[in-house]
């Protein structure tokens, strides 16, 4: 039985515990971890097939400070930066059931699913959304509708799935930490599958709206066997908050 809406609100307060607490998090996250191995399917053309369900990556949810190589920090510009401090849980719009945008993820399972021109990733978690990755060569709009996840095109390096994207509105929180971005931003993933069962990626950040120079955050997951996507819907659950808790979280 997959986690409920209240499990979520306790994976969300595992943010502010020890490195400890988070990494029982992920263990709860990672119970279908396949224990088979072997090489890294691939596609009829020979590219490497990333499809599969996938473990979500904790450091990618709570603070995306921890993505970063250790030793390095966050180059946020002053005012990103006291706005971060500010921002309160209750006022996430991912706790409100509104898309996580990109690269942030949350404690679900999520789909790789790879066709000829596209690749699709679908999300389990808070409102059941899919990113699609437009891998037929085409180019970016000169003028992008903002949007959540922005506009994606793909194509391979090798075997590394390079992802390019721009296009988002600035309404979505990177973390449950509350840091933010401006509409200036643009992502760049990278994503490896270096056996069966393990997936490797790096998301570089460039927004120079918010932040003082770009970064990279590294993350990994692992294929979920025998694991399906559930029906999760965000909406109904966010609804009976003041059930569940007792108190209305959306005031």
């Amino acid at each position: 039985m997959r986690l409920n809406f209240l499990s979520l609100t306790i994976l969300a307060a595992l943010a502010a515990l020890p490195a400890a607490a988070q990494g029982q998090a992920e263990a709860v996250s990672n119970l279908g971890a396949s224990t088979r191995s072997g090489p890294a399917p691939r596609t009829a053309d020979g590219k490497p097939d990333f499809s599969g369900v996938w473990s979500p990556e904790h450091n990618f949810i709570y603070d995306i400070s921890s993505a970063l190589k250790k030793g390095e920090t966050l180059p946020l510009q002053p005012w990103a930066a006291e706005l971060t401090k500010k921002r309160l849980s209750k006022d996430d719009p991912e706790a409100n059931c509104l898309p996580t945008g990109v690269p942030r993820q949350n404690p679900y399972p999520w789909r790789i699913v790879q066709i000829p021109n596209y690749i699709y990733f679908l999300f389990e978690g808070n409102i059941h959304s899919y990113r699609q990755i437009f891998m037929d060569g085409r180019k970016h709009p000169a003028d992008p509708d903002p949007t959540w996840y922005g506009h994606s095109i793909g194509l391979f390096d090798g075997d590394t799935l390079v992802i390019d994207s721009v296009g988002f509105n600035d309404r979505f929180w990177f973390d449950f930490a509350g840091h933010p971005h401006t509409e200036m931003l643009h992502v760049i993933e990278r994503f490896r599958r270096p056996d069966l069962t393990h997936l490797e990626y790096e998301a570089t950040i460039d927004d120079p709206g918010a932040y003082t120079a770009p970064f990279t955050m590294y993350g990994h997951s692992k294929l979920q066997d025998g694991v399906d996507l559930q029906e999760y819907i965000c909406n109904e659950n966010n609804q009976d908050v003041p059930h569940i808790t007792g108190k209305d979280n959306r005031k």
